[in-house]
Formats: C-alpha cells, structure tokens, sequence
C-alpha cells in the first residue's frame, strides 16, 4: 500500500496493467468461442469459417456469411448486441490503468500547489 502521496512504482503499474489486459483477453475469447460454437450450430459452417464470422462481429465489421433459420438470426442478432458491450468493457478494462495512473498524477500535481497562494498574508 502506498501512503496516498506518491504514484506506485513502475513494476507494480506495469502488473495491473498485465492483469487488466489478461482479463480482457480472457473476455475477448470467452466471447468469440461463444460466437465460434453459435455460429458452428446454428449454421452450416465448419469451425473456421464460424470462426471468422464470430471475428468479424466481435470487431465490429459485421459477419461475412448469412445464417437462414430464424434461431440463426436470432443468435446472430443477440451475438452482435453483445459484441458490442464486450468490445467497450474489454477496452475500458485495458485502458483503466494507464487513465488512473494519469488521473493520480494530475491529482498529485494539484496538492503540490499551495492552496492558499492567491490569499494575501494578514
């Protein structure tokens, strides 16, 4: 623990950023086997052609082949809504380091300042 004071080392930033950015990849690949095994069941896709479905829409591009059925399409439509979430919390969980190390040190600059130094002596 740090006293409140001063910024973590380098070593101790640089593991929760490690941290953080394992778990988004964990994340990011619980949600593209899920898109993997929809796409692989509701489709008549081998498992790389589901795989580049799943890729294209957990990145936001869209999906490359059709699924017919309407449980397809309803998979297809449900994985893209949340695609989209997964994308942003992935993101948000691997830049919350760097932001709050650069939060900190704005926050330590302004209790270096005086806080009283426009008052005049009395």
């Amino acid at each position: 623990m740090t006293d409140g004071r001063r910024l973590s080392s380098s070593s101790v930033f640089a593991g929760r950023w490690w941290r953080n950015a394992l778990w988004a990849l964990a994340i990011i690949t619980g949600a593209l086997a899920a898109g993997i095994a929809g796409y692989a069941w509701f489709g008549p896709m081998d498992k790389m052609q589901a795989f580049a479905n799943a890729a294209m829409i957990l990145s936001g591009m869209g999906p490359l082949d059709r699924l017919d059925t309407p449980a397809g399409q309803f998979f297809e439509g449900v994985y893209a809504l949340v695609s989209g979430f997964v994308f942003f919390a992935a993101a948000g969980l691997f830049l919350v380091a760097p932001f709050h190390r650069l939060m900190r040190r704005f926050h330590l600059e302004d209790d270096a300042a005086p806080h009283d130094a426009g008052r005049k002596k009395t």
